[in-house]
């Protein structure tokens, strides 16, 4: 695994601990509310346990592609920066949001496209 390769792997590993306290501790907070573009204080209070069962999923994300780095197993990264792709794909398809797509897929692409050159 390059430096290159282990640094974005890092950084997409960043960003869904990021989605994780977004999602399961600052849902309901104006940051969170800001962040999702919720309509109301109270949408986010309805939806608050969704919201903090999505957060564990990037929270695994995450702990997957540490796990990768530490482990300087590339196969482990492969397969987690496909999740990654894959859940921003569907994510950016389902709520009509492309910016998810640039934020959570393309790093995970970069990262995987420098595990194949």
């Amino acid at each position: 695994m390059t430096l290159l390769t282990s640094i974005l792997i890092a950084f997409v590993a960043l960003e869904h601990l990021y989605f994780l306290i977004l999602e399961m501790f600052l849902w309901t907070k104006p940051k969170g509310i800001k962040t999702f573009g919720l309509k109301s204080k109270a949408f986010a209070e309805e939806t608050k346990v969704l919201a903090a069962n999505q957060g564990l999923y990037n929270g695994f994300l995450s702990a997957g592609l540490v796990y990768a780095i530490i482990q300087k197993d590339i196969n482990i990264a492969i397969f987690f920066l496909v999740c990654v792709t894959i859940a921003g794909i569907y994510g950016s398809y389902s709520t009509k949001n492309i910016k998810l797509f640039y934020a959570q897929s393309i790093p995970a692409i970069f990262a995987l496209i420098t595990i194949f050159i």
